[in-house]
């Protein structure tokens, strides 16, 4: 049962705060190892699974805009559902969908099996991160919020070097379908844990009076839903989705596309691109911590929500646009320093980027509003997919792509402040106030 306003109150003034609202970050942390762990093994396996199946640039393109086309569908669905049903039965049901479909890949022995794998993993992964910044939405106020989610999504670098730390060892030894099947076992065992430690913060055992009063700081919100049709007007909820548009696409190159640019540059393989591989994704870890917390840090200064979160997402636009070189660099570890201060960069932006839905709407809107975006994202995914293996194609080297990464974040941040220049906050009733 929740705590009256009066207990808690009471309780405030004599209890030392609890922490618990770190391990729900920590659950959601482990999530997203999982999440890219599943997501990007298919990226490691592209040369020998070609070679086995005979595919082509066009044919592994396919197959990574048809994950896309259902990630994005998906992702806008699972938004408006778990802001019905809260983050721990739709981040939930979502993880077991994209776990089980993970394993499905193991028994696909064509293009076409894999196709439907990725598309059934794209339905679930899509509840990934609406579920996951619904529940740092509930579990945080508005000033960590920024650094929370820079945390969990930490967790994405972090898969991204266990997979190809892991994956090769799993595939010399037992081949590429035990890749599949040991990885998602193992991640299955998540599922109940969240199940069980997960709770609203005002019905948890293990939250006290002192830490669910800093929780609920920010005022409170007297309307808990909002109507789709009045969410698709606001200018904030483009602002983000196009944002999302704009700068996802570039993540799902690093994520899908990096292998295969190490071994056609540098003459890489299963065996030898992990170590490049595991420092571009280390230093992703950093810009996604430390974009969140340098955000969180101008706002102590006394700045604005509006200039803190942009200031951060500018340092972060003008620190990707050096990748425009990378696939020019005869050196490997030149190409990869570049690279990792680009993924490093986009992660800082995107953890400011997801914060905003959660600065300028209300709890009960924002996973529907970080769906929609993620939709967008997903669309400008597939856009990606297909310009990639078009360029691979006809071109035959990554220059062009990674010309187009380098400016993705500037033009974002513009739409985002000629959309949304002063982050007022955003009510049901058509009105706004400033957010101080």
């Amino acid at each position: 049962m929740s705590r009256t306003l009066e207990e808690t109150a009471v309780s405030t003034a004599t209890e030392r705060m609890s922490r618990y609202r770190w391990v729900i970050v920590g659950l959601l942390f482990a999530a997203m190892v999982i999440n890219y762990v599943d997501r990007q093994t298919l990226g490691l396996l592209k040369a020998d699974l070609s070679n086995e199946f005979g595919w082509s640039e066009q044919d592994y393109a396919r197959a990574i805009m048809w994950f896309q086309a259902a990630y994005a569908a998906s992702y806008l669905v699972w938004g408006r559902v778990i802001d019905r049903v809260g983050a721990r039965w739709g981040l939930g049901v979502a993880f077991a969908i994209w776990q089980v479909a993970h394993i499905m890949h193991a028994g696909m022995r064509g293009l076409s099996g894999f196709i439907f794998a990725r598309f059934i993993l794209g339905l679930g992964e899509g509840g990934g991160f609406p579920g996951s910044i619904k529940a740092v939405t509930e579990w945080f106020p508005k000033k960590e919020r920024a650094f929370a989610t820079g945390l969990f999504n930490a967790g994405t670098n972090v898969g991204a070097i266990v997979t190809p730390l892991v994956v090769p060892m799993i595939v010399l030894a037992w081949g590429w379908e035990a890749a599949f099947v040991v990885t998602g076992v193992a991640g299955l065992i998540w599922l109940p844990i969240w199940f069980l430690m997960y709770r609203r913060p005002q019905d948890h055992k293990r939250v006290n009076a002192a830490e669910l009063a800093h929780i609920t700081q920010d005022p409170e919100e007297a309307i808990e839903k909002i109507d789709w049709r009045l969410i698709l007007k606001q200018r904030e909820t483009w602002a983000f989705a196009l944002g999302k548009f704009l700068t996802d696409p570039i993540w799902w190159m690093f994520l899908f596309w990096l292998p295969d640019f190490l071994g056609k540059a540098y003459g890489l393989d299963l065996k030898s691109f992990g170590p490049p591989l595991v420092v571009i994704y280390l230093v992703s870890d950093f810009g996604s911590v430390s974009g969140g917390w340098l955000s969180g840090r101008f706002m102590k200064r006394g700045w604005s929500i509006n200039r803190s979160r942009k200031t951060t997402m500018l340092i972060c636009a003008m620190a990707a646009l050096p990748v425009a070189f990378a696939g020019q660099l005869s050196s490997l570890w030149l190409a990869v320093a570049i690279i990792g201060l680009a993924t490093a960069a986009h992660q800082g932006f995107s953890a400011n980027l997801y914060t905003l839905p959660s600065d300028v709407f209300p709890r009960g809107a924002v996973a529907t509003v970080v769906g929609i975006g993620g939709a967008l994202g997903g669309v400008g995914g597939m856009f990606m997919s297909i310009y990639a293996g078009h360029i691979l194609a006809s071109v035959g080297n990554y220059t062009p792509i990674f010309i187009v990464c380098s400016m993705a974040y500037l033009i974002a941040l513009s739409v985002i402040h000629l959309l949304m220049p002063r982050m007022d906050r955003v009510l049901t009733d058509r009105s706004v106030i400033p957010v101080s």
